[in-house]
C-alpha cells in the first residue's frame, strides 16, 4: 500500500485553514491506545510523540555505545507498528523525538517497520545534528546549576546535547517527509514547526512564535491536559481515566488554537486543565527561554466555549537568546537499595529496630557511601519524622538507599537489607534489593551557531 499524500501546502490543514495537531505521548512510557485513537477518530494533520526526558538521552547515548544501531527510544518500533498504517491510510504525518541519541538508525528502524506493514512509498527525514559533544568539551564550560568546570568530569562525561528548535523540522517537512525523527529538540517546538511550515510564518516574527510557542507547550505533554496529573477525588473529579483521551490542537493561521479531545475519550478539557499545564515547568512566564523565540505567557488568555473545548490565545515573544541549552549527561556514581517488609501489630517498632540494623551493620563492615537514606514508607519517607502521627500502621517497609563509588560497595547495601530475613526482627519479607549507575544531568549554554543540525532521507520502497 503507498501513501496518499494529503494537501502539505500553504494552509496545511483541513479546508477550513485549521491544522489539527495530535499529541501522541508526553513521554517515553506512555500509553500507545491514546495515539492510535487520535488517528483514527481525532481528524487530525500531525501527530506528534514527545518521548525525550533530559536523563533519557544520556541513557540512549550510552545505549548507543554499546551498538551503533541502537540508542533511540525503546518503544519506537511498538509505537510505528501501531500506528504507521492508519497515519499512512489518512495521510496523517508524523513528529516525533523518539530518535533520541541516534535519530537516522530510528528512521532506518522506522523504514524497515513501513516495508513490513507493506508501505511502500514513504519517506522518513531524520534530524541530525543536536549532538554537540566534541564542542563542548573541547571549550571552557561551566555548568549552570553547580558553577564547576565541565572538564573536571573527564571521561565521566556521557553525552551533550543542545535543544535544537523549528528550521531543521521546517526543513525536513518541505521534502514533503511522511515521517520527521528528530533527537533532542525542544518540546514545543515538535508542534511549532508544523505550524510554521503550514502557515508560512516567518522565524523572526516573534509574537506568532510566542504564541505557537503556547500551543507546543500546552501539549506537549499529552494527557496531563485531558485530565491525566490533574484529577484529586472529591476536588478535582475526571471521568475515564482508564481510557484517558490525548489532546488535539485546532490551530490557525493568526495562532489563536482551541484544546480539545476525541469525542467520546476519557478525561477532560476545561480552563483548569489548561490552566495548570500552562504554568507546568515554567520558571518565568514572562521569558520561557526557546531557541527560536523567548515565549511571554504572561498575557495568556483561557476561555472554555464549549464541552472539552478551550480557546488559549495571546501568546507573545521575542528575539531568542542565540545561546541554546545543552544537557550534559554523566556517570554520577552507583546506587545500592535494599527493601523489606514488615506486617501485624507492632509492624512499626519492628521496622524502625531493622533500620537501626542496618544503619550500625554498614557503618560497622565500613560501607563507602556519600549518601544514605533510611526510609519507613508510608511514615516517613517523604516529609521525614515530622510526618509521624499518633496511632502505628499496621503495615511499614524500610527502603534503604545509598550513593557510593563503586558497583561492589553498592550491591552490599543491597545484601545488608536481605541478610535481615535471618538476622533481623520477627516477620520481615518481601526483600528486594539492586545495585545500578547512576546518570546524572546538568547544563550548559552553547551558542546557537555552534550548532549545524542537518536532514537525512530514507526512503521506503515497494
Amino acid at each position: 500500500m503507498s501513501a496518499p499524500r494529503r494537501d502539505r501546502g500553504a494552509g496545511g490543514g483541513g479546508a477550513d485553514g485549521i491544522l489539527r495537531l495530535g499529541a501522541g505521548a508526553g513521554y517515553s512510557g506512555d500509553r500507545i491506545e491514546p495515539a492510535l485513537e487520535l488517528v483514527e477518530r481525532g481528524d487530525i494533520d500531525v501527530l506528534v510523540f514527545e518521548c525525550l526526558a533530559e536523563r533519557t538521552i544520556a541513557l540512549a547515548q550510552q545505549a548507543r555505545r554499546r551498538d551503533p544501531e541502537a540508542g533511540f527510544d525503546p518503544l519506537l518500533e511498538t509505537r510505528m507498528r501501531s500506528v504507521l498504517g492508519a497515519a499512512a491510510e489518512r495521510g496523517v504525518r508524523i513528529v516525533t523525538n523518539m530518535g533520541a541519541a541516534n535519530p537516522l538508525a530510528a528512521a532506518r528502524r522506522t523504514a524497515a517497520v513501513a516495508r513490513e506493514l507493506g508501505l511502500a512509498s514513504l519517506r522518513i527525514a531524520a534530524v541530525l545534528g543536536d549532538d554537540v559533544l566534541a564542542h563542548v568539551l573541547a571549550g571552557d564550560y561551566r555548568f549552570e546549576e553547580s558553577a564547576a568546570p565541565v572538564r573536571e568530569l573527564g571521561d565521566r562525561i556521557v553525552s551533550a546535547n543542545a535543544y535544537l528548535g523549528v528550521a531543521p523540522i521546517c526543513a525536513a517537512l518541505g521534502s514533503d517527509v511522511d515521517v520527521v525523527v528528530t533527537g533532542r529538540a525542544s518540546d514545543p517546538a515538535l508542534f511549532l514547526a508544523p505550524i510554521v511550515h503550514a502557515f508560512g510564518w516567518s522565524l523572526d516574527d516573534w509574537n506568532l512564535l510566542g504564541q505557537g510557542t503556547v500551543v507546543g507547550h500546552m501539549l506537549e505533554c499529552a494527557g496531563q491536559v485531558t485530565g491525566g496529573y490533574f484529577a484529586d477525588p472529591g476536588l478535582k473529579n475526571v471521568a475515564d481515566l482508564a481510557r484517558l483521551g490525548f489532546p488535539i490542537g485546532e490551530v490557525s493561521r493568526d495562532g489563536d488554537f482551541v484544546v480539545t479531545k476525541v469525542e467520546g475519550s476519557g478525561g477532560c478539557v476545561s480552563a483548569a486543565t489548561c490552566k495548570e499545564q500552562l504554568l507546568y515547568e515554567i520558571h518565568d512566564p514572562a521569558r520561557y527561554l526557546q531557541p527560536d523565540v523567548v515565549a511571554d505567557f504572561t498575557h495568556v488568555r483561557v476561555d472554555e466555549i464549549a464541552k472539552d473545548r478551550v480557546r488559549v490565545v495571546v501568546g507573545r515573544g521575542s528575539a531568542p537568546t542565540g545561546m541554546l541549552k545543552a544537557s550534559i549527561g554523566y556517570v554520577d556514581g552507583w546506587v545500592g537499595e535494599g527493601q523489606i517488609s514488615y506486617a501485624g501489630a507492632g509492624a512499626f517498632a519492628r521496622a524502625r529496630l531493622a533500620r537501626e540494623i542496618v544503619r550500625e551493620r554498614l557503618r560497622s563492615t565500613r560501607v563507602e557511601a556519600s549518601e544514605m537514606r533510611f526510609d519507613l514508607l508510608g511514615v516517613d519517607a517523604l516529609h521525614g519524622p515530622v510526618a509521624v502521627r499518633d496511632g502505628e500502621p499496621y503495615e511499614v517497609r524500610l527502603r534503604v538507599a545509598g550513593r557510593t563509588r563503586s558497583m561492589a560497595e553498592a550491591v552490599r547495601i543491597g545484601n545488608e537489607v536481605e541478610t535481615l530475613y535471618t538476622n533481623g526482627p520477627a516477620g520481615g519479607g518481601g526483600v528486594v534489593k539492586s545495585a545500578r549507575e547512576v546518570v546524572a544531568v546538568q547544563s550548559v549554554l552553547v551558542p546557537a551557531t555552534a550548532v549545524r543540525p542537518s536532514v537525512e532521507i530514507v526512503e521506503v520502497t515497494a
